[in-house]
C-alpha cells in the first residue's frame, strides 16, 4: 500500500473539474451564470467545435478589479457568499467559488475585465498550473471569459467528448435555459463564426417565442398564482401539443434552470387527467420563493434543489398548473347559424339518423335559438357520423365531437363531485386478499387508515409481515386489488397522504367515468347531441377525455375553403 499523502493543487482542482467541468456545454453554463450574476445587460457567446476548441462568453456587467483577477481563479474565491447565512439564503446563480479554478485546470483559460472606475482592462490567463502575472489590456467595462483546449492535458477524458454537432446541441440547450431565465438580459450565440440566436431584452412570454418558436406560445396556456411567498408564472402547453419527448420542459426556481422530481411530479399530476399514452407536455414555468425555504446546494451543477417545506410547494404548483390547464371547452363569443330543413347532402354522407328520429331532430334543431351574444361556443348538432362522432355548426365552422370521449370527461368530472363530497360506495371481498408487507408499509396503511378508506379501501394487518385487503371500490373490485393496494401505500410513502388521494382518486374515477359513458354507436337524438354540447361547454378540461385524447375538433371556414380549393 502507498503512504497517505496529501495531493498537489492541479490534482484536486482536475478531481474537482469532473464534477463541474462534464464537457463544453458545463463550462458555458458557469461562465453564463458569472455573467449573470455580475448584472450584465448584454451577454455573446462564441463557439468554436461545438465548445471543444472555444467557449467564451462576454458581458457588460460590473467587471472584476485588476487586484482581484488572481482570486477569480483560485479555488474557494468567492464575491457571492461570506457566511452560512448567505449560504442559506443564496439568491446568485453561482456561490461555491470553483468554477473557474476548475475549468482552468483542465483548458487554458483566460479573463480579460474592467470596472467602471477602471482606468483601463487587465487580463490573467491560466495553462493548467500556471497563473501568469496580470497585464494591462484594452475593453469597455465588462468581462470576456476565453477556455480554449478542453481537456488538452487529461486526454484521457477528452475522449469521452461526442461530435462537434453532438457538444453543440448541449451547448445550445444550455444557452437557451439561460435566455429563457433572463428576458431582460440581450443574448446572442455564435458557433464557428455564423449567428445561431439573437434575441434582445424582452418580455418573457416573448423569450418563450423567440426560443421555442411561435406554435409553441399559440398552443400552451398562461400560468400565474400568487399564494404568499410562493409565486409560479409562466407557460404550459396544451394537452393536445404534447409529443412523444420531453424536451420541451423548462422549470426555473427563482431564475435557475432546476431538473426536479417534486416539481416535475407536480406538473405531470396536473396534466395525469389530460394526456394520452405517455405523451410528454412542453412548459415553461417559474417559481419564486424566499431563498431561504429552498437549498440550492445539493448537486454539484446546481440541477437540483432541496425545498423545506416540500409538500406545500408540490401541492401549490400541481394546483396552479391544473387550474391553468381547466378552462371549460370553448369561451371565445360566437353566433350560430341557423339550420335549414333539406335533407340531400346530410342524407348522402350518412349523416341522417332514422326518419322519425331525423325528423325529431330537425324539429328541435330549427327551434328558436339564443340571440347571437347568447350562442354557445360549440353551436348546434346537424347530426350523427356513424354512430361515434357528434357533428355540430358553431359561427367559426364546422365542430366534430367524439361523443363517447366527451361524456367521459363530463362523467369523471361529476364523479368527481360527488367522490369530493364523500359519496363513496365500496364492495367487500368475499375473500380478503393477502400480501406481503414490509413494517414501513403496514405502519403507513395502519396510520392512515381514513386516507385509504375515502379512496374505497378497506385494510387491516393480518400477520407481522402481512396485510389483507377487505373491501375495495365497487368497479374495481374484481381487478388487481393487491396491487391497487400496493400503489396507493407507496404513494403515500413517497409523496403523502393528500397527494397519493389525489393520483389514486382520479385512477379510480376514470375507470368509472370509462364504463359509465355513453358507447359508440348508440343513437342520440338531437336534444340529446345539444345536451351533450352544452355539458361540455359547462365541464372543466373537457377538450381532452380522462385519457387525454382530443374530445372535439374545430373545422373554421378557412379549413374548408382551403380543402375544396375555394378562392384558387
Amino acid at each position: 500500500m502507498s503512504p497517505i499523502r496529501v495531493l498537489p493543487q492541479l490534482l484536486i482542482s482536475q478531481i474537482a473539474a469532473g464534477e463541474v467541468v462534464e464537457r463544453p456545454a458545463s463550462v458555458l453554463k458557469e461562465l453564463l451564470e458569472n455573467a449573470v450574476d455580475a448584472g450584465a445587460q448584454a451577454i455573446t457567446v462564441v463557439l468554436e467545435e461545438g465548445g471543444i476548441k472555444r467557449v467564451q462568453v462576454e458581458d457588460d456587467g460590473a467587471g472584476i478589479a485588476r487586484e482581484e483577477l488572481p482570486l477569480a481563479v483560485a479555488r474557494h474565491a468567492t464575491s457571492k457568499i461570506a457566511s452560512l447565512e448567505d449560504l442559506e439564503a443564496v439568491v446568485t446563480m453561482g456561490f461555491r467559488g470553483e468554477a473557474l479554478a476548475s475549468i482552468a485546470s483542465v483548458s487554458r483559460l483566460s479573463i480579460c475585465s474592467r470596472t467602471r472606475d477602471a482606468a483601463h482592462a487587465a487580463e490573467i490567463a491560466v495553462e493548467g498550473a500556471q497563473v501568469s502575472e496580470v497585464r494591462p489590456a484594452a475593453r469597455a467595462q465588462g468581462t470576456t471569459v476565453s477556455v480554449s483546449d478542453l481537456y488538452f492535458n487529461t486526454p484521457a477524458r477528452r475522449k469521452f467528448l461526442r461530435t462537434e454537432q453532438t457538444e453543440f446541441g448541449h451547448c445550445d440547450e444550455v444557452f437557451r435555459r439561460i435566455a429563457l431565465a433572463r428576458s431582460g438580459v440581450a443574448f446572442m450565440l455564435k458557433h464557428n463564426g455564423r449567428v445561431s440566436h439573437v434575441v434582445r431584452a424582452q418580455a418573457g412570454s416573448e423569450r418563450a417565442a423567440a426560443l421555442l418558436g411561435d406554435a409553441f406560445f399559440t398552443n400552451s396556456l398562461q400560468v400565474e398564482t400568487q399564494v404568499g411567498a410562493l409565486h409560479i408564472f409562466g407557460r404550459a402547453g396544451t394537452p393536445q401539443a404534447a409529443g412523444e419527448r420531453a424536451d420541451g420542459q423548462y422549470f426555473f426556481v427563482n431564475g435557475r434552470y432546476v431538473r426536479d422530481r417534486l416539481l416535475s411530479h407536480a406538473v405531470r399530476e396536473a396534466y395525469s387527467e389530460m394526456l394520452h399514452g405517455a405523451r410528454q407536455p412542453s412548459y415553461v414555468l417559474f417559481l419564486e420563493i424566499d431563498p431561504r425555504a429552498v437549498d440550492v446546494n445539493v448537486h454539484p451543477a446546481k440541477t437540483e434543489v432541496r425545498f423545506r417545506d416540500a409538500r406545500a410547494v408540490h401541492q401549490f404548483v400541481y394546483h396552479a398548473v391544473q387550474r391553468a390547464l381547466s378552462p371549460s371547452a370553448a369561451t371565445a363569443p360566437v353566433s350560430y347559424a341557423a339550420v335549414g330543413m333539406e335533407r340531400p347532402i346530410q342524407a348522402a354522407f350518412g349523416l341522417a339518423q332514422p326518419v322519425a328520429a331525423y325528423e325529431s331532430f330537425m324539429r328541435a334543431a330549427a327551434a328558436p335559438l339564443p340571440s347571437a351574444d347568447k350562442a354557445p361556443p360549440l353551436g348546434y348538432a346537424l347530426g350523427q357520423l356513424h354512430g361515434v362522432y357528434v357533428v355540430a355548426q358553431n359561427e367559426a365552422g364546422l365542430v366534430l365531437v367524439d361523443m363517447h370521449a366527451a361524456h367521459e370527461r363530463i362523467v369523471m368530472e361529476k364523479l368527481k363531485a360527488n367522490l369530493d363530497a364523500g359519496a363513496v360506495q365500496r364492495q367487500s371481498l368475499l375473500v380478503p386478499a393477502l400480501f406481503q408487507a414490509d413494517a414501513l408499509d403496514i405502519a403507513t396503511a395502519e396510520e392512515n387508515r381514513e386516507i385509504i378508506e375515502r379512496l374505497g379501501l378497506e385494510l387491516s394487518v393480518s400477520g407481522p409481515n402481512e396485510l389483507s385487503v377487505r373491501a375495495a371500490p365497487a368497479p374495481l373490485a374484481g381487478g388487481d386489488v393487491v396491487g391497487l393496494a400496493r400503489s396507493v401505500i407507496r404513494e403515500i410513502r413517497e409523496y403523502g397522504a393528500s397527494q397519493a388521494l389525489s393520483a389514486r382518486q382520479n385512477e379510480l374515477l376514470a375507470t368509472m367515468a370509462c364504463h359509465a359513458a355513453v358507447r359508440a354507436n348508440r343513437a342520440l337524438t338531437g336534444a340529446e347531441m345539444n345536451a351533450l354540447l352544452r355539458e361540455m361547454e359547462e365541464t372543466e378540461r373537457s377538450g381532452s377525455c380522462n385519457h387525454g385524447r382530443p374530445t372535439w375538433y374545430q373545422l373554421t371556414l378557412g379549413d374548408l375553403d382551403k380543402l375544396f380549393l375555394r378562392g384558387r
